[in-house]
């Protein structure tokens, strides 16, 4: 939800602080390269605190993030609220998954329908999103597409201590040379891909600073390999078909955030829709996302396998993106973004679950045991190491 609120609220977030067309971009980014970089260290606290602490105080920071992003009165207070709460879901992510473990890795059968629901959050959220922005950002102002969260932080940590179970913490260290190396080399590879368009592709300053990010991830790996606790163990990628599963949601993340920024502003800016009409617009493509998410692509896993339904996804989101940048400025909803949008979603749902989902034990059992894969010792071990996938 954090995404996808905020898409159709942009354009006036770019009036009222004085966003460039070019750097808008980073309220998306500035979240999600937060997020991402920490998210191996939220893991590794989780372990170290207990996943139970770590989630309540996940909730604090989003909400402070939320907070300072809805007061900002200039761009950096913008950024730098987006970014805390990128800190908070950081935290927030893999201490839920190590506490879904906790609840429901005795069952099975329930631990299948648990993974399933968590898998659909994703798509609910996003449908809820893109939804109330466009009511917020016509009926209220833009500030409340960040402060909508601070009740549901609160109604989270009011809760917390019910329903979740007490994770006991345990020793070890933390890694601080490994996040400073990952989040940094995430954060200049984002900062050269942004600022490319600008400065140029073929510029010095373009390709000095993408090769900076490359020695500072190379250096991370190499962290890694040497410490005894990493953020990351090396060896998981080892694990049968990690690696395409990996790049599949790289490709995806890739190619679904872009679209859903850009359609953003090409239904206001361009089509001339207001907030909340362009929010309304694009509740057919997340509607078919989560219908697709739990009821299409877990029948079509379980009829032609997982690897077959995600590569079915990728040619179809592939299809729906080429078919989306045939759009014209004199163009229409109804014909040029609606069909292909779909196109799009329903690629996105076949693609998403299965290359989430832990890996496929062996082609001749596939079919019956995929469901069950989350009890297979990868994702046994430490509760934050089945979350990279």
């Amino acid at each position: 939800m954090d995404t996808s609120i905020i898409g159709v609220a942009l354009p006036r977030i770019q009036q009222d602080l004085g966003f460039s067309q070019e750097n808008l971009s980073w309220v998306f980014n500035a979240y999600v390269v937060a997020f991402g970089g920490l998210l191996l260290l939220g893991g590794r606290l989780s372990d170290l605190f207990g996943a139970r602490r770590l989630f309540s105080a996940g909730w604090l920071v989003l909400l402070a993030g939320s907070l300072l992003a809805g007061i900002a009165p200039e761009v950096w207070v913008e950024l730098t609220g987006r970014a805390v709460q990128g800190v908070g879901a950081a935290l927030i992510a893999p201490s839920a998954l190590t506490l879904l473990m906790m609840l429901f890795g005795h069952d099975p059968r329930e631990l299948t329908r648990a993974l399933a629901l968590y898998g659909a959050a994703a798509p609910a959220g996003g449908t809820a999103g893109v939804f109330l922005g466009g009511v917020i950002t016509e009926y209220l102002s833009w500030p409340w597409v960040f402060y909508i969260n601070i009740p549901i932080a609160l109604v989270a940590l009011a809760a917390t201590g019910s329903l979740m179970p007490a994770a006991p913490a345990r020793r070890g260290s933390i890694d601080v040379l490994g996040t400073l190396t990952v989040t940094l080399g995430l954060g200049t590879a984002v900062y050269a891909i942004v600022r490319a368009p600008e400065a140029g592709w073929a510029s010095a300053q373009t390709w000095i600073t993408l090769a900076v990010a490359v020695l500072l991830l190379a250096a991370f790996v190499a962290v890694q390999a040497r410490r005894r606790e990493p953020l990351m163990r090396l060896s998981i990628f080892r694990t049968p078909n990690l690696a395409a599963a990996n790049l599949t949601q790289l490709l995806l993340g890739g190619a679904w955030i872009p679209m859903w920024f850009f359609l953003n502003l090409y239904l206001q800016q361009v089509l001339g829709y207001s907030a909340f009409p362009s929010g309304a617009a694009l509740v057919p493509m997340t509607v078919l996302i989560m219908i697709g998410m739990i009821v299409v692509a877990p029948r079509a896993i379980g009829r032609f396998g997982p690897k077959t339904t995600t590569v079915t996804g990728l040619v179809l989101l592939t299809a729906g993106m080429a078919w989306l940048s045939l759009i014209s400025p004199d163009g229409s909803f109804a014909t040029d973004v609606l069909p292909a949008g779909l196109v799009a979603a329903l690629g996105m749902s076949l693609a998403f679950i299965p290359s989430s989902a832990p890996p496929s034990p062996p082609p001749a059992r596939r079919k019956a045991a995929w469901p069950r894969a989350s009890s297979t010792p990868a994702t046994r071990s430490a509760p934050h190491s089945a979350w990279p996938r």
